[in-house]
């Protein structure tokens, strides 16, 4: 990568990382485009170059953020001696979880708002998924186990939806259980949701 490019992929990340700071502190409605370019100190015409409004910061952002969780749970799955495929996908859910739990901001911000169209962006090969070598494993999950691609792609999407949705309350309210009491469930869900795929 040059100078010029990486230079542009410092100023975007730079926009991103105080889009996060200002719309996890003031909220996403009370933080204006200028606020956006001044905290990382560039031009208000520099967030124009990257992004087309506010919006499309914020997709941006909640793409960026879940690429950045997914990766560090392959990462962190690629550390342990686990064969295992469902145990491997257990695995990633339960580090996605712990992430959770102990970054409220994030989970907000993934949780609610993590769209089908974002999703796409994520997890297919146009976009390198979360890396290339977590979509490899992703979708070589599918293959080891019979999965056809199409509803491989659907029961990931409908496993990270459960987990979102369900750990939300989890967590941030112990309703109707406290995650640890929930966890077990949720694995059993996870193994159903994985058998009918199969």
């Amino acid at each position: 990568m040059g100078k010029i490019e990486s230079n542009k992929q410092h100023k975007k990340q730079a926009l991103l990382d105080a889009a996060y700071d200002l719309f996890t502190k003031k909220g996403f409605a009370n933080t204006p485009i200028s606020a956006n370019a001044r905290q990382p100190h560039l031009a208000k015409g520099t967030f124009y170059l990257y992004f087309k409004d506010k919006f499309d910061l914020k997709d941006a952002l909640i793409e960026h953020k879940t690429r950045e969780l997914f990766n560090d749970a392959y990462q962190a799955l690629l550390s342990q001696d686990i064969e295992d495929h469902e145990k491997q996908l257990l695995y990633i859910t339960d580090y996605i979880i712990t992430v959770y739990e102990d970054d409220h901001d994030l989970m907000e911000l993934i949780s609610r708002n993590l769209s089908w169209d974002i999703y796409k962006n994520v997890f297919t090969p146009e976009t390198n998924a979360a890396s290339p070598q977590f979509y490899e494993y992703f979708h070589g999950l599918g293959v080891k186990n019979n999965i056809a691609f199409g509803n491989n792609i659907l029961a990931a999407f409908t496993i990270i939806e459960l987990v979102n949705s369900t750990c939300y309350s989890c967590i941030l309210y112990g309703q109707p259980v406290p995650m640890k009491k929930y966890l077990p469930y949720l694995h059993r869900c996870i193994h159903q949701i994985l058998l009918i795929n199969i």
